[in-house]
């Protein structure tokens, strides 16, 4: 792997050339005599086995504390501990940035069965599984073993054309509601928490939420609460159960949910150079919490371990722009700790980080190498990013073409921490290799690996393992998020420089979906 890494630098060298870049970034002996050999060696220091070792570090964190890294575990702390020790001992500035989070997981398997009327027992999404079942339970919810006569509320079937639901989102929809009873709503313009709390409210025992009926919204409903404090099991299903449960009169199900649902402390690890312009930040992350089944290597021990070791090489040098790294915790819980760091800066502090780069899941075993769609090329899903964002789409397709390898365009879709940042106009950038999506042909063609197959088959599941990475992806990924931070740490300009900030049209589509795709509303 280093052989190959040391040929690949070497045709780096035409895009530092094209970048306009200072440095030379190739091995010394073909240094420019002016440049020094810290600088001269920079990028084939910075190789896929050193990775490899501060993820040998994360699984064995996870191995001593119960399989996880989730935010607000033990796991967790310790892995904010490794990386910020590896930091300040690199030479960077080091602050351990504390928030309240809502912490969730579900202790084991719920149920959901129709006793009367025609009894029947509907299919769980298992903890930790990517496969859906006919019901699953609500990030948040409480927890309860519930026996109750469903009773449906300002539901409207058959569905409208388009989605407009208000069902449950009124206090007064539950005027005349039997306490005891099971609530039955449905999707619509609020918010399930909003739902859920008012069906509380009015005496529910527990809540059923249905998808609305209008093409695309009539899978299960894969939901989550704003926060802890709905003390009650609240389950989303699909428009055919909700329809069938509010069309059958005296109804009488049984809910039974198992969570562990409360405020819980966490920290993001933020590491500034001691060099640089401190107007001029330009500004790297990753996630470092896993979700509770599994120790999470690709997901996100991946970009968090590349990211550390790049850092690494870069904390005692001198660069003419400042160099920021963060590590966010809560992300797996809807980007929580990146979306806490944007809230709390000034709008001074906002305006001199001058770009994200993010890189979540970057060595899945099934990659695919996408590249965050800075300009909207493909003209389908989400919206560009904020002016600048092209730049950076283009730096990495630069990186890629020079080491002819294939790569392909990926949505900013919101369901990684890039997502505050776009949301205030900051550019924004990165790399991901595939989650629980499927790869298809063309990528099996341009890639290699197995399509019609999940990019990661261990996807937010206890296998997501040191096993379960790809060395190759791991490689070529490094190496780019190398290139990159050095390209932009040395810049006289940098990505969209001089054009006001402006947040795109995504914010609230962004704040509507978490990293597993669970919706709000």
């Amino acid at each position: 792997m280093r052989t190959k890494l040391r040929r690949n630098a070497i045709r780096l060298a035409a895009v530092t050339t094209a970048f306009g870049l200072p440095l030379a970034l190739i091995p010394s002996a073909q240094a420019d005599p002016g440049v020094s050999a810290v600088q001269s060696q920079l990028i084939n220091s910075v190789t896929a086995p050193l990775v490899k070792n501060h993820l040998k570090a994360l699984q064995n964190i996870a191995n001593a504390n119960n399989g996880t890294r989730a935010a607000g575990t033990k796991g967790h702390d310790a892995s904010r501990d490794y990386v910020a020790g590896k930091l300040r001992k690199a030479g960077w500035n080091v602050t351990i940035q504390p928030f309240e989070f809502g912490y969730f997981t579900e202790n084991s398997t719920a149920s959901l069965a129709r006793l009367s009327p025609n009894p029947r027992t509907y299919v769980p999404t298992e903890p930790g599984s990517s496969t859906l079942g006919e019901f699953a339970t609500m990030t948040y919810s409480g927890s309860g073993d519930v026996t109750g006569t469903v009773q449906a509320v300002d539901v409207s079937l058959p569905p409208p054309p388009a989605p407009g639901s208000t069902s449950g989102c009124e206090a007064a929809d539950f005027a005349g509601f039997t306490r005891g009873n099971i609530a039955l709503v449905q999707r619509g313009t609020c918010s399930f928490e909003d739902k859920a709390r008012n069906a509380l409210n009015a005496g529910a025992a527990a809540v059923i939420v249905f998808n609305e009926g209008q093409p695309g919204r009539t899978d299960t409903v894969l939901g989550r609460l704003g926060g802890p404090g709905v003390n009650i099991p609240v389950v989303g299903t699909s428009f055919a159960i909700g329809s069938d449960l509010a069309s059958t009169p005296n109804t009488v199900v049984r809910v039974k949910t198992d969570t562990t649902s409360e405020t819980r402390l966490t920290h993001n690890v933020i590491a500034d150079s001691r060099w640089g312009d401190p107007n001029k930040v330009v500004m790297l992350g990753a996630h470092l919490d896993s979700v509770d089944a599994g120790p999470g290597i690709n997901d996100n021990g991946s970009g968090s371990a590349a990211d550390l070791t790049v850092a690494e090489a870069l904390g005692r040098i001198p660069t003419v722009n400042r160099l920021r790294f963060a590590w966010w915790s809560a992300e797996e819980l809807g980007l929580l700790g990146s979306q806490h760091y944007v809230d709390t800066l000034t709008d001074a502090q906002r305006s001199k980080i001058k770009l994200y780069l993010n890189f979540d899941m970057v060595a899945s075993p099934n990659y695919a190498l996408k590249i965050y769609d800075g300009d909207d090329s493909d003209q389908t899903g989400a919206p560009a990013g904020p002016t600048g964002s092209a730049e950076i789409e283009k730096l990495f397709e630069k990186y890629f073409d020079t080491l002819r390898q294939p790569h392909n365009g990926t949505d900013f879709d919101g369901r990684s921490d890039y997502g505050p940042f776009i949301a205030v106009g900051i550019p924004s950038g990165g790399l991901f290799t595939g989650a629980e999506g499927i790869k298809t042909a063309e990528e099996a063609r341009l890639f290699g690996g197995t399509a019609g197959k999940p990019y990661d088959g261990c996807y937010h599941q206890a296998c997501d393992t040191i096993a379960n990475i790809n060395d190759k992806a791991l490689a070529l990924n490094t190496g780019a998020i190398a290139t990159a931070a050095v390209v932009y740490a040395f810049s006289g300009k940098l990505p969209g420089s001089g054009a006001p900030a402006a947040a795109v049209p995504q914010k609230k589509a962004l704040a509507d979906v978490d990293h597993d795709g669970r919706v709000s509303r």
